[in-house]
């Protein structure tokens, strides 16, 4: 189920993100494919989160999961 795969890969970053004082929080997944995550501790209002959460998390994530289409902050 999409749901449970995306909850699973966004449990498989928050130890990358935590090392550097950050944390993610799934929020939702859309029918036709998009994310939504809450980043929190020092990613929330981090000037490079923007390209952590693209080039790191989403680019993870649509890697592991193809129905993905993208992953957005809320």
């Amino acid at each position: 189920m999409l749901i449970d795969d995306v909850k699973k890969a966004v449990e498989d970053v928050r130890p990358s993100l935590k090392a550097d004082g950050g944390d993610i929080e799934f929020v939702s997944v859309s029918d036709d494919g998009k994310v939504k995550v809450k980043l929190k501790g020092a990613c929330h209002g981090c000037p490079m989160a923007q390209v952590t959460l693209k080039q790191g998390v989403e680019k993870y994530i649509k890697g592991k999961i193809p129905a993905v289409v993208s992953v957005d902050a809320v």
